[in-house]
């Protein structure tokens, strides 16, 4: 005997063309972007600047680094449950060490394809011996070198927790910030991670507790998520307000040629490799882009994680089971955006800004620390860790970090987008190669309804109901066939004569 179970109808959606509209995230970012524009606009126009802060610039600038502040405040916690929930999630994917190793190598394939991209823009744009000499210079926030590289890794506590205290130079006051070292609490989780597994049943508890505190955190990262609007329309603002157009004259062909690449990755690179392995480039995109809107506002790959991991399995097809462990590591280490083109062009603009001439070798050398130390960027805003340290690899001068911090956070934006589209498209085409990819489910028609809470819900539920279905229709065989065994048991005792017994 079997039971069938049928998955819950969905109430039909009676909003009108207007109200769909109005209510969709996609178009609910684009209309942030366009008033944040406007909003810093009227600002500029008004007198508002870096230097003469107003009350609108600062409305602004408070509302944009008030969302990116609740952001980042998930972001440990999230990096902690993410890594660990999802190594832990390898032991139910069948051939589990060929999947990882799988992503990990297109990782790493894509990664050289988009370094090797930001390096002949480098040389044929020649955005260093284009830029203005009026360049202002400034300290990088962070250095980047191999040796710090490696020593961050060490955790120096459980939570990688780093305590900073400064005076003010005004006031003579001294103060304490609380940060978290974000490579070092991927460490510990990692480590964590392997050791539950290998604790076997016994840790199965853990486990439990984590995928349950995840879920948690992600839900609440989802309500972060639904207020992005009102971020993006302060960030978008204040941006106008502090860079303007002025700041980027100077730099507008090293501007230029980062765009340039981040468009031909995202826009060329990545549909040649969709349409290579036979999948619709209009249905990735189409999946994708709320993660790849989120990413280029939030600044954030960690911060988008829980859209680009929903996007990945409800959108793309891939199965949860191998999503939820591909997604995190692209979040953390998948960077062709950050620590590919950008530290690429970067470097070559520094050399030829200081008349420095590269040979052969230090090209190379760009292509292995771009490949290989992407870990650096760890998930977050670390560009410019990812910089320092190409530069410090090949002995360029760390002083031209300084010369483009003015416009980082425009161009992170970009760069942030192309990581996330990146960090969606591996885990689909690896799941492609290897035969588990959904493909009625990628070429659906994308109705919104994956971006449902109650959708989660009740999924949720759906997979309990079904379980529970099947262990009710295991019991019942289990019973049938012990009463037929019984049955059969007695009747041949019936028919034994009793002279035999």
């Amino acid at each position: 005997m079997s039971t069938t179970t049928t998955r819950r109808e969905k109430a039909p959606d009676t909003r009108g063309p207007v109200r769909k509209l109005l209510t969709s995230f996609g178009f609910q970012i684009i209309a942030a972007l366009v008033l944040g524009v406007v909003a810093g606009l009227i600002g500029r126009s008004l007198g508002a600047s870096a230097e003469n802060p107003t009350v609108l610039s600062d409305t602004l600038d408070k509302i944009g680094s008030s969302y990116v502040t609740i952001l980042k405040a998930a972001v440990v916690p999230l990096i902690f449950t993410a890594i660990v929930a999802s190594i832990s999630n390898l032991r139910r994917v069948q051939n589990a060490a060929r999947l990882a190793g799988q992503t990990i190598l297109w990782f790493a394939i894509t990664a050289f394809i988009a370094v090797t991209i930001g390096i002949a823009l480098g040389l044929v744009i020649q955005p260093g011996a284009k830029a203005g000499q009026d360049l202002e210079t400034g300290d990088p926030y962070a250095v980047g070198t191999w040796w710090n590289f490696l020593l961050g890794l060490i955790p120096q506590n459980f939570l990688g927790l780093t305590v900073s205290t400064g005076q003010d130079s005004a006031t003579g006051a001294f103060s304490s910030n609380v940060g978290f070292n974000v490579l070092q609490v991927i460490v510990v989780a990692a480590v964590v991670g392997i050791a539950a597994l290998k604790a076997g049943r016994k840790a199965e508890p853990f486990l439990v507790f984590t995928e349950s505190l995840l879920k948690v955190i992600q839900r609440v990262l989802w309500w972060i998520i639904r207020i992005a609007p009102i971020g993006t329309f302060g960030l978008i603002g204040s941006a106008v307000i502090k860079y303007g157009w002025d700041k980027l004259t100077s730099l507008a062909w090293f501007a230029g040629a980062i765009y340039i690449g981040l468009a031909l990755v995202i826009f060329v690179v990545y549909p040649i490799l969709v349409k290579a392995h036979g999948l619709s480039i209009k249905q990735y995109f189409s999946g994708a882009w709320p993660a790849i809107q989120l990413a280029f506002v939030s600044r954030s790959s960690i911060g988008t994680l829980p859209l680009t991991e929903r996007v990945t399995e409800r959108n793309l097809g891939v199965p949860r089971a191998y999503a939820s462990f591909a997604v995190p590591l692209g979040a953390t280490t998948k960077m062709d955006g950050c620590a590919a083109i950008y530290p690429a062009i970067a470097a070559i603009f520094v050399a030829q800004f200081f008349g420095i001439d590269l040979n052969i070798f230090q090209y190379l050398l760009i292509v292995i620390v771009s490949v290989v130390g992407s870990a650096a960027t760890a998930g977050t805003t670390g560009a410019v860790v990812m910089l320092t340290l190409t530069l410090s690899t090949l002995g360029l001068p760390l002083e031209g970090v300084g010369l483009l911090l003015a416009i980082d956070p425009i161009l992170d934006m970009g760069r942030t987008a192309v990581n996330v589209a990146g960090q969606a498209l591996v885990p689909t085409i690896v799941a492609k190669r290897e035969g588990i990819l959904d493909l009625d489910l990628y070429n659906a028609p994308r109705k919104g309804l994956p971006f449902a809470e109650d959708l989660d819900d009740s999924d949720d539920a759906d997979r309990e109901d079904a379980a529970h279905a099947a262990l009710a229709d295991a019991k019942h065989e289990a019973a049938e066939a012990a009463a037929e065994a019984e049955k059969a048991a007695d009747d041949k005792d019936a028919a034994e004569p009793a002279s035999t017994r």
